[in-house]
């Protein structure tokens, strides 16, 4: 099926750029961003799957949260280990 596409000069600049950085055709890159958005990409994993058709919510991002326990200079977390347990 052939179709035309009106695009954003942002998003025709984006879609060149990843062409161009993937090494694949602008038809290629359109192709697979369209398969994956319809859930019939077949690189999607079971859980990105799972997720696009509403079985299970998708997971909270990792997120790092600074330590809760500062050691004293010069302290490591081995010092805080009973003699018995280093």
């Amino acid at each position: 099926m052939s179709t035309n596409l009106r695009l954003s000069e942002e998003l025709a600049g984006a879609l060149r750029a990843a062409a161009a950085r993937s090494g694949r055709s602008q038809q290629e890159v359109v192709r697979s961003a369209l398969a994956k958005e319809l859930g019939l990409h077949p690189e999607l994993s079971p859980l990105e799957r799972a997720v696009r058709a509403g079985l299970v919510e998708a997971p909270e991002p990792f997120v790092d949260h600074e330590p809760t326990l500062r050691l004293p200079k010069g302290m490591s977390s081995l010092d805080l280990l009973e003699r018995d347990e280093r």
